[in-house]
This record gives C-alpha cells, structure tokens and sequence, in this order.
C-alpha cells in the first residue's frame, strides 16, 4: 500500500485541522502516517481523537522553539523515520513540523513535498524579529517544496516570490457550514442555567488558546472600561496565561461577568446562545473559529490582521479594529451590545459570506492538489 507522511509540531494538530486531507488520502489509496510531539498538549490536548482513524502514529520530540536543541533530535527522528519506511507524499504543516520535515525529506530524498502555510509568521505589521527569524529560513526552504499551499492572499502574494515549485491558495481548511445540532430553547435555557448566565444579557464569546496572541486580554480591558454595561464573556480555551488573566478579571470588576470555559468540545452549543464572536488575535491565517461564528450568525468584531479581514468585512458582517485601538473596540462593541436588529443584520451577512469556505469546496480543491502534484504536475 502506499504511503503518506503528515508532519506536525504538535499531534493535536491533524484531529483539528487536517481530519479532511487524511480521508482524502486514505481514500486514494494511501495509508496515512503522521509524526509529531505526542507529549506537547495543545488544541484540546487529547490524542485519543486519532483512536480508529487508521493514522499510524510516531513520535518525533519537536519543540515550538526554533532555537531549541531538542529540534536536532526530531530531525535526526525524522530522518530516521523516512529511512525505514518508504513514502509516497509527504504532507508538512507548522513552521518547525515544517522546517524539519522538508530537510528530512530532501536529505532523504523523499517526495513529493507539500507544504501548507496556516499563517507565515512575519506578515504587514508582524515584529522585526520575525521577519529576521522566520522570512529568511522560509524563503530558503522553499526550494525543497514541491507544493507550497497558502490559506490567505496575503500570504499567497509572498509566497508567489519565493522558489518553490508550485505555489497555491486554499480556503482555510474547510467548514461545515451547516449547524449539526441545533439546540431548541429549552436546551439553550438549560445551557445558559449550567453557566449561570441571565437571559437579559448580552453574551460575547471568543475561542483560542490562552496565550499573548490571541490577546484575550484586549477584551478584558475593553470590558472593564464599560462598567456599567451587563453582559458575558465567555472565553473557551486553555493555556499558559489563564491565571494571569483570572487575576486580571478580578482585579477590574470583571469577576461575574467572564467565564473561563476551557477548551470545549461543544463550542457549536455555546456559539448558538451568544450574541457577539470577538477575535482580538495579533496573529492569524484563517480562522477556523471566526468562520464558525459565522456559520451560527454571529456579528465578529475582530483586529485588523491579515486573515480576519478576509473574513469580516468592516460595517458588513461586523467590525475591524486596529491591533491596538482600544477606543474604537469599546465603541464597536458598544454599538453591537445595544442593537439586536445591527447584530441579526450583520450577523446574515456572515452567513452568506462562510459558505465559501464550506468543507466540499476546500476538499475539491485539496484532492485536485494531491492529483497534481502525484503526476509531477506543480
């Protein structure tokens, strides 16, 4: 049987994002290995997702860090692993998973390579240092992928500078745009009860890891600037700056307004009692939990960066703030917190948009990549 490799830094990656691609690959035929750090937690942290998916699995000792030694050992992992077994294709995600796999891969001389970008991490307005760090290494990297695959324009506009082979964009990684299970009212009351929210107020929720980027903290300041306004926020994710921000929220007031929900697996139940999706990230590619929001009818107030403004249209499906404009959030939210008729109307005008993106689209496109690029057509 032939063989596909996915690589990602962290295992929790392929249940989240990449569950299409591997059924596209086990449908033509390919029996899908995937390597990646099993031991670091993220997205859910729960591997028992890839139990009965047919995924063999290896673990390769990645760090996040690209200064980390522990990185010369997941090459040497990887070489090893391209070594003993024979793949056909080999599919490469994250920028370490990335970095490692393709030289592994040409080391090797195993192929064909793809590469898929979920978000370069120098980008208009992104540090000096990541620019430094990372433009340099992808740029160069770049001619030993045979398929390089971007999920935004931006992106797709550099990318199309450097040497790799092929150059190609997606719609993110896909989405169901249709609600599974929609909660009748008496769940959605139920629901509200279990978090102790009140009928009468307003619900803003967000999703995403707990960490500086996805900068949940902008929120929580935009709320404690608004005392006098009764609403929710509801923050669904796990991760390393939970306490600090607990400690934030009881520090301005924010105690009984803000629940830290952890990392659900419901978040299509908690969407359909909220009001408001907020998407304050510094950085993203296309995110999967404002297209989410979306699908559910919900008004997105969201940072000015490259992929939520391919997402959100200002003023249409809701509102774009710059990254550090914390006047004009408090001020969009304000708008959208008093005008039920604003939130419904933008709310429909970002249900339309999402369709785009819905999962046949992305994986008509995917399987048509694969063919190409098993044909040598880049």
């Amino acid at each position: 049987m032939k063989k596909a490799l996915i690589v990602t830094t962290v295992s929790g990656f392929v249940p989240q994002f990449e569950m299409q691609n591997v059924h596209i690959l086990q449908n033509m035929g390919f029996e899908v290995h995937y390597a990646a750090n099993y031991d670091m937690p993220s997205y859910g942290d729960d591997n028992s997702r890839l139990d009965g998916t047919g995924i063999i699995r290896h673990q390769v000792d990645f760090a996040r860090s690209p200064y980390s030694r522990k990185n010369v050992k997941a090459y040497k992992q990887l070489l090893d692993l391209m070594k003993s077994v024979k793949f056909e294709l080999v599919h490469c995600h994250t920028p370490m998973g990335g970095v490692l796999a393709r030289l592994a891969a040409h080391k090797t001389g195993t192929g064909p390579v793809i590469y898929t970008v979920h978000g370069f991490h120098f980008y208009k307005g992104a540090p000096l240092i990541n620019w430094l760090v990372y433009y340099p290494v992808e740029r160069w990297m770049a001619r030993y992928t045979d398929m390089l695959i971007t999920i935004n324009e931006e992106d797709y506009r550099r990318a199309k500078r450097f040497k790799a082979k092929s150059v190609r964009r997606i719609h993110g990684v896909g989405i169901d745009t249709e609600v599974k299970t929609v909660l009748d009212e008496n769940e959605k009351r139920q629901l509200r009860e279990s978090l102790k929210l009140q009928d009468d107020k307003v619900v803003l929720v967000s999703a995403g890891e707990l960490n500086d980027n996805k900068n949940h903290i902008m929120v929580l300041k935009a709320l404690a600037k608004m005392p006098e306004i009764d609403c929710y926020y509801l923050i669904c994710g796990k991760g390393p700056l939970k306490e600090k921000l607990e400690r934030y929220a009881a520090d301005n007031g924010l105690r009984e307004k803000v629940r830290f929900l952890g990392y659900r697996k419901d978040l299509s139940h908690i969407l359909q009692i909220a009001d408001i999706f907020v998407m304050p990230s510094k950085r993203e590619g296309l995110s999967t939990a404002v297209m989410e929001a979306m699908v559910h009818g919900l008004p997105v107030v969201a940072t000015d960066i490259r992929g939520n403004n391919e997402l959100v249209v200002d003023n249409v499906n809701g509102y774009l703030i710059g990254l550090d404009d914390n006047v004009s959030f408090c001020k969009q939210l304000l708008v959208l917190m008093k005008n039920e008729k604003i939130r419904k109307k933008m709310g429909n005008k970002g249900k339309s948009k999402v369709t785009n993106y819905d999962n046949s689209v992305v994986k008509k496109v995917m399987k048509n990549n694969y063919a190409a690029i098993l044909k040598g057509r880049n």
